[in-house]
């Protein structure tokens, strides 16, 4: 296997055992990713999401390697997890491609269907039509929830009488 495969395997092995720091370890630190829900710039912002997928889910990943070479790589994943904010189960099938540069990834796109994931996660309703639907709904929501998370995490302590 091309040294990128295994790079990606790596990656994936890691978000199945909620390891968020090798999955860090994997990006370059001006890499990128987008899904469905976030859009993010830089290895500092791409690894709090991945903290907070790991420390805050049961999420449990199945995955192959489709494709890796010096370039570019692909992977079918398969995401088990429950929705924290309604408890659902969710199966999200999803298509993974990478551009790699020096070994590590600069590029990351994840490929899902939206309403499959909204019916899954929601159940219906309003919130789950919307969240279907536009983008937008779903950006807006995981990026709050990441900007709380990384306000808990990294915040600075207040020492006494400051």
């Amino acid at each position: 296997m091309h040294p990128n495969g295994l790079l990606l395997r790596r990656l994936f092995t890691a978000l199945d055992d909620h390891d968020h720091q090798t999955m860090a370890e994997c990006y370059d630190e001006a890499a990128s990713f987008r899904d469905i829900a976030f859009d993010l710039t830089g290895k500092p912002a791409i690894h709090a999401m991945w903290q907070m997928i790991c420390a805050n889910t049961d999420i449990r990943a199945t995955f192959e390697v489709l494709d890796a070479d010096h370039a570019g790589g692909r992977v079918a994943l398969v995401d088990h997890y429950t929705f924290t904010d309604t408890q659902f189960k969710v199966r999200n099938v999803i298509d993974s491609t990478f551009v790699f540069q020096n070994g590590l990834i600069v590029e990351h796109r994840d490929q899902c269907d939206a309403r499959a994931w909204a019916a899954m996660a929601f159940h219906g309703g309003i919130r789950g039509f919307l969240a279907g639907r536009f983008r937008f709904v779903r950006s807006r929501a995981a990026q709050r929830k990441l900007n709380a998370f990384r306000g808990r995490v990294i915040a600075p302590a207040v020492k006494p009488g400051a």
